[in-house]
């Protein structure tokens, strides 16, 4: 069998090209720098409009951020979907009366984005006082109409050393 010049120099050209070709990171998943950029400033202001709708119990707001198929888990573990969270705020069963987010770190896989933060909280729900301070996990995603939507929020209390429940 004999190996034609033009095969062996089309493979090679493969090979050369391919390894020439960005590989995406895990954090931008190949998103261009610019999109990134505009996209972190919609997840940003996302992110300051969730507080805002928390803290004045905005359900007309919270209804916009939240996917249908939203499910959270709070901090003692209970499972929440988006009737039950609009529910809980239409009702005042969650009642903020501060809400200081910091430590926000916002990371792209595609058309997801994942954010972390650290929140400082003043407040009540129907679960009792859940003053203290907390990590969270917010996941969005965008929506066949370019829409951000929240479908997943977990929240973890942050303890101090040799505090129990």
């Amino acid at each position: 069998m004999r190996c034609s010049g033009v095969r062996v120099f089309g493979l090679a050209t493969v090979v050369l090209f391919s390894a020439c070709i960005p590989v995406p990171t895990a954090l931008s998943a190949g998103m261009p720098r610019v999109q990134k950029h505009e996209s972190r400033h919609e997840i940003d202001q996302l992110e300051d409009e969730w507080r805002e709708a928390i803290l004045k119990s905005n359900t007309a707001e919270m209804e916009k951020l939240l996917a249908d198929d939203y499910l959270a888990i709070t901090a003692s573990g209970r499972l929440q979907t988006k009737e039950q969270a609009l529910a809980s705020l239409r009702l005042g069963r969650m009642h903020f009366k501060t809400l200081e987010i910091s430590d926000r770190k916002v990371r792209f896989y595609g058309t997801t984005a994942l954010v972390t933060s650290q929140a400082e909280v003043q407040g009540s729900t129907d679960e009792g006082d859940v003053s203290g301070s907390y990590r969270y996990t917010r996941v969005y995603v965008r929506d066949p109409q370019g829409a951000w939507k929240v479908v997943s929020f977990e929240v973890s209390r942050i303890r101090e050393p040799g505090e129990h429940k």
